[in-house]
């Protein structure tokens, strides 16, 4: 079985070099969204804390050879890492207690397609982390269809601990991922819905042009002209702090 972690190169608004590092927590994925590629291979098993955490000691050590070091640890890799939750909390404690990473909990991000019991002991098991929420859609009937699992985790429900989430410390840190997928979650209409659900959140809004991929539904990526009109709306019609993700590759 093996899994990927991906090392981000990037530039800062200072203009310092940044890198991210973005980890898998399980070989497969069990939450079947239908634009992801890991999510229709299925799910193989949960990997341990050590497999996690030498995910990231490797880059590290490649790191400091060059006398650089790690900016920020994302879990956005392969799996659902709210379903493997222990082995999860116990990597990122172990990373924050490594001299040789040097990251504070802000510089660590997990992202869940939701899992609310888990979102809920977050802040508790790992205060300070960063949350990002793969949200994709802004009604429960158009998300159920492209994200399974929200047929067991509603969107009013996880708005709700979304609530909680931000309400539970001094400028917690929450990205909501939206992978825009050409004809399906991509016009006005679903730009201003996601407007509406997140109105006077403190949230970043991180929109996702669809990187394709062969899975069955078959999706596409949405025209760039799409894209520009839902950040417009989003930033000048409700005030959200919206961004493109830049492609990598």
């Amino acid at each position: 079985a093996e899994t990927e972690s991906v090392l981000l190169p990037m530039v800062g608004k200072t203009g310092r070099p940044r890198t991210t590092l973005c980890l898998s927590s399980q070989v497969g994925c069990a939450m079947g969204c239908t634009f992801c590629a890991t999510g229709q291979m299925g799910f193989t098993r949960s990997l341990t804390s050590d497999e996690i955490y030498e995910q990231a000691a490797r880059f590290a050590s490649e790191l400091r050879a060059r006398d650089e070091r790690l900016s920020n640890v994302v879990f956005m890799g392969m799996g659902e890492p709210l379903n493997n939750y222990a082995s999860v909390m116990e990597a990122i404690e172990v990373m924050r207690d490594d001299k040789g990473f040097g990251l504070s909990a802000r510089k660590i991000t997990v992202s869940t397609v939701g899992v609310i019991p888990r979102m809920r002991t977050l802040t508790r098991d790992a205060p300070g982390t960063c949350l990002a929420l793969s949200l994709h859609a802004p009604t429960q009937e158009l998300r159920q269809k492209i994200v399974p699992t929200a047929k067991a985790y509603k969107l009013d429900d996880l708005m709700m601990v979304l609530d909680e989430y931000l309400a539970s410390g001094p400028k917690m840190k929450t990205m909501i991922e939206y992978c825009v997928l050409g004809g399906v979650n991509d016009d006005e209409t679903c730009a201003e819905q996601l407007g509406e659900l997140l109105r006077g959140k403190e949230v970043i809004v991180n929109l996702i042009p669809l990187n394709p991929t062969d899975t069955p539904a078959g999706h596409v990526p949405p025209k760039p002209e799409a894209v520009q009109k839902m950040l417009e709306i989003l930033t000048r019609r409700f005030g959200l702090f919206t961004t493109v993700r830049h492609e990598m590759g």
